[in-house]
């Protein structure tokens, strides 16, 4: 058992889109994490930082863009942080302070444009890397830009083993950020690159969401720590859009969480956490990695590189993730078979 760590995943809203109450509830429950659970790892949900605009329209129809979505926009915009900044310092402070491994979702701000990012903050390093969200999801691509090839990384860190201490833990780690985690081809991306802890954020509390984090788990033999966040009316700003304006209430829920840590055999290790913001924590036996290979690994013994015959014309498919050259995906496709008779 000495090849484990603790790990964290934290349930909670921005703090109505105020940046410094939000850094400081990451540095809240950040300590919670460490002091309750010994977490090394903590992992928060998408858009933490910068907040995820439910139920926002920044006054657009087609073919038309309000004034006073406009305005939204930029309300959203200085919410967001850029990379580097003085967020980022403060985050790599309660990393170090802390002694975790930070992994949180953040509006990031680049010049005109904002994405939604994953920034990764070692205790030691500070920060050393983030992934800008590859696809924005339906409303999403109004506000958020698109990212690309250069920002998927997969993370080496080493941990001290929280079972046998004065022993090591070498362990890779990357994030899918919401419904990324339905683009195949990321997921074997990441696969490939042997990622051991899947983090997961965000803000898709449906209970469905539930079965997508226990595939992928299952599919990459992966710890899976999906983190989501719960968020009601009164974490918003008091103007900001809800489902029903006439009943307007500072309880009603925005977010339903739903945040999950699941093993690479698919068993629930803890979660899903429902009905408020809060913290749950597991111990991962990076073993298990391994244990699940043993009989499944989709990018390794269990893959077919050559490919399968399929009925279309032969030759190369290539899929590029735009702008990189370092996460490319080829498939040679074979001739199909002959059906004539001799």
């Amino acid at each position: 058992m000495a090849n484990t760590i603790k790990a964290s995943v934290v349930q909670a809203s921005t703090a109505a889109y105020s940046l410094s109450d939000t850094l400081d509830k990451l540095e809240k429950y950040t300590r919670l994490a460490k002091e309750r659970d010994g977490a090394q790892l903590a992992v928060f949900p998408e858009a933490f930082i910068g907040g995820y605009p439910k139920m926002s329209t920044f006054g657009i129809v087609v073919g038309d863009r309000k004034p006073e979505g406009r305005d939204e926009f930029v309300r959203y915009a200085k919410a967001a942080i850029e990379i580097p900044s003085p967020a980022i310092t403060r985050i790599e402070q309660v990393s170090k302070e802390t002694n975790v491994f930070i992994v949180v979702g953040v509006i990031e701000r680049d010049n005109g444009t904002l994405y939604c990012t994953v920034v990764f903050v070692d205790p030691e390093r500070g920060y050393v890397g983030k992934h800008r969200k590859l696809m924005p999801t339906a409303m999403e691509r109004v506000i958020w830009g698109q990212g690309d090839g250069s920002t998927l990384p997969v993370l080496e860190k080493t941990f001290e083993s929280s079972s046998e201490p004065g022993t090591t833990v070498k362990t890779k780690l990357s994030a899918t950020i919401c419904w990324e985690n339905y683009m195949p081809l990321l997921r074997t991306y990441y696969y490939s690159q042997g990622t051991q802890i899947y983090c997961a954020p965000t803000v898709d509390a449906r209970p469905v969401w539930q079965n997508t984090m226990t595939h992928v788990a299952l599919e990459g033999r992966c710890f899976v720590l999906s983190a989501c966040q719960y968020a009601q009316e009164k974490d918003y700003p008091p103007d900001h859009a809800v489902a029903n304006a006439d009943a307007r209430d500072p309880n009603n829920v925005m977010i339903a969480g739903g945040s999950v840590i699941i093993s690479p055999l698919g068993k629930v290790l803890a979660g899903p956490l429902r009905d408020g913001e809060g913290i749950i924590s597991a111990e991962l036996d990076l073993d298990d990695v391994l244990r699940g290979k043993f009989d499944l690994d989709v990018t390794g013994h269990y893959a077919r590189n050559d490919g399968e015959p399929v009925h279309i014309p032969s030759g190369l498919i290539r899929v590029l993730i735009v702008g990189s050259s370092t996460a490319v995906f080829e498939f040679r496709l074979r001739e199909p078979p002959s059906t004539s008779v001799q």
